[in-house]
């Protein structure tokens, strides 16, 4: 659970701070995040690599309407599901498809899954969802082109 900016230890109830902010990672930008860039750049780099660094076959299977289904998957599933069996509340940065839509996946509710990032990696890391060295990009569930 998250109050005034700071964490709920899952053991014991003792409040524990976040992690400070850091500098944006675009140019020049003095801006603090806890993200790689202010909300402002956040968006920018998102509409530039869905114009141009995301194949057009997967920018149509993550349109509007997707957007919409995890959307209201976010509302009902508010922490990562694997942290949260493990008794431990993280706020959910991605909603994870059990069963890739490349491989013939759907947006059924029951083929998703709220995660963290750090699960997130953990799965498409097992899965071997990795090229060159570099993981595929993903989209947090609030970003908004």
């Amino acid at each position: 659970m998250i109050l005034q900016g700071l964490f709920l230890c899952p053991k014991g109830g003792a409040r524990l701070p976040k992690k400070p902010k850091k500098p944006c990672s675009y140019p020049g930008c003095p801006n603090l995040t806890d993200g790689r860039y202010c909300k402002e750049h956040e968006r920018q780099m998102n509409h530039s690599y869905e114009k141009y660094g995301r194949d057009k076959a997967v920018r149509r299977r993550y349109g509007r309407a997707w957007k919409r289904i995890r959307d209201s998957y976010v509302k009902e599933h508010p922490f990562c599901e694997l942290c949260f069996k493990n008794g431990i509340l993280v706020p959910v940065d991605e909603v994870h498809h059990k069963l890739p839509l490349a491989e013939g996946g759907t947006h059924d509710r029951s083929n998703l899954i709220s995660l963290c990032k750090s699960c997130h990696a953990k799965i498409h890391g097992e899965r071997g969802d990795y090229q060159n060295g570099k993981k595929h990009r993903v989209y947090k569930y609030d970003e908004k082109p």
